[in-house]
């Protein structure tokens, strides 16, 4: 590894290799400390070209080599581990927008970019860059698009995926994949770009990608709904999607235990509604009309649903800072359940039909599981992703409870797959749930992504053990 550190250095000159270990740590630590990465260095290089030189040294070396972006990952998809004998590769110094083109509605940015920075690339040119989620100030592009990240307006953009017009692509043999093309439409072949998207890096590393920017909206409406329960928050969705030409951009489940939590433990959140509710439903409309129709609709269709019994009342958001205060509840469901102990969380979807019997048949199941466990189930309702987390008795010992997340998950997940669902709807498999999505994904399935991940990478270097094992 010494004699490889120093090619690296010659390569990339001393500021694209970090082997002091205070400046290694942060690249180490894994998002939910579950897992202690080890690396004997990390590189850090400044274009494409200079990625593709560090992975033809390592691959020469016979060393791994474990991409990582902003290290926001959930799955610990981006920790390297003291068996691989790898090299992190952090891509945070690639961050450049190359080009906004506001005709084709697009924006090439490198691998590092923030995606805040895209976000707000595409604002200063009059667009929108729709992908939105809570570590937006913290995570980068590429693994976003590694990962095929999910967040808040799934329901009206997609996923990651859906974004993406083209990548550039370093190969684990060190070759360069220019696939950056604005093109819609292009029927030459395999779409080579989906291969990437979503492969954590287990088949190369993506340093660049043009993607997708739509128009700005211009006028948004947000409300805080309190719902009967949530079969009424998936009618409710399916009406406000007609009543308003389907201009619902999110809708998010919230049970009242996620605001109590929220409401108890951090600063500045307020109740926006007088009565307690056991289910709410924050959710956003956006349109291009600046013209009041959009308010008009959701005040129309929240009346009637409040006659038919889906709605017991609800808030609309008067400005700008109370959209954002309605927001912070949501927010602040995931910090706030630090404060109450032990968590165990999935990540899981059904069909968007499913989620109330999903939610119904998992809180009876770990109930009888663990009395007293307090079921969290929250979030994207609107695309069937539930954050279906499981905060620990109150009183319960902390790490006795942390010991049945293997059991308490494999139930869920075992629930999960027998209603047609997946055992990570945004956050990734990684290392997590490598065991799991070989144990419940079919072998066929399983057969041809190792077959993918050894016709591209046949010595096993690229993000070793993670997604496929």
């Amino acid at each position: 590894m010494e004699a490889l550190k120093r090619a690296l250095i010659d390569a990339l000159g001393v500021k694209g290799v970090v082997s002091d270990a205070g400046a290694l740590a942060p690249y180490l630590a894994e998002q939910r400390g579950r897992y202690k990465g080890a690396a004997p260095f990390a590189v850090r290089p400044a274009n494409t070209e200079e990625v593709a030189k560090a992975v033809t040294l390592c691959r020469d070396a016979g060393a791994a080599v474990v991409p990582q972006g902003g290290n926001t990952g959930l799955v610990a998809g981006a920790v390297p581990f003291a068996e691989d004998n790898a090299v992190l590769l952090n891509l945070g110094r690639m961050n450049r927008v190359r080009e906004v083109d506001t005709a084709d509605y697009s924006i090439t940015v490198e691998a590092g970019c923030i995606l805040q920075q895209v976000q707000e690339a595409a604002e200063k040119a009059d667009r929108l860059f729709p992908l939105s989620l809570g570590a937006e100030g913290s995570c980068q592009i590429g693994g976003n698009l590694s990962t095929n990240a999910g967040g808040v307006h799934v329901l009206r953009y997609g996923n990651a995926r859906d974004l993406v017009l083209g990548l550039e692509v370093v190969l684990p043999d060190g070759r360069v994949w220019n696939g950056l093309r604005a093109l819609r439409k292009d029927n030459t072949g395999y779409a080579l770009k989906h291969l990437f998207v979503g492969a954590e890096g287990t088949l190369g590393i993506i340093t660049a990608a043009c993607l997708k920017l739509f128009p700005r909206p211009a006028e948004t409406e947000v409300a805080f709904v309190a719902v009967r329960d949530p079969a009424a928050a998936v009618e409710l969705l399916a009406r406000a999607r007609a009543a308003t030409g389907d201009r619902v951009n999110a809708f998010e489940l919230i049970p009242r235990l996620g605001l109590d939590f929220a409401l108890k433990h951090l600063e500045g959140i307020e109740d926006p509604l007088k009565d307690r509710s056991d289910w709410y439903v924050l959710m956003e409309l956006a349109s291009g009309r600046r013209d009041g129709a959009l308010r008009e609709s959701l005040e129309e269709f929240l009346a009637k649903a409040m006659e038919d019994g889906l709605v017991s009342d609800a808030a609309l958001a008067a400005n700008a800072r109370q959209a954002q205060a309605f927001w912070a509840i949501r927010e602040g469901i995931v910090e706030a359940q630090k404060f109450e102990g032990g968590s165990i969380k999935h990540d899981v979807s059904v069909a968007v039909s499913k989620t109330p019997d999903f939610i119904a048949r998992a809180t009876r199941l770990v109930e009888d599981m663990v009395p007293g466990i307090r079921p969290l189930p929250f979030g994207h309702v609107g695309d069937g992703n539930i954050h279906f987390n499981l905060s620990q008795p109150e009183g319960a010992d902390k790490k006795a409870y942390l010991d049945r997340w293997e059991d308490v998950t494999r139930a869920v997940h075992e629930l999960v797959v027998e209603m047609d669902g997946s055992i990570s709807a945004e956050h990734g498999i990684g290392h997590l749930k490598a065991a799991e999505n070989a144990h419940f994904k079919s072998a066929v399935e399983i057969d041809l992504m190792r077959r993918v991940k050894r016709a591209l990478d046949p010595d096993n270097l690229m993000n070793p053990g993670k997604v496929v094992g």
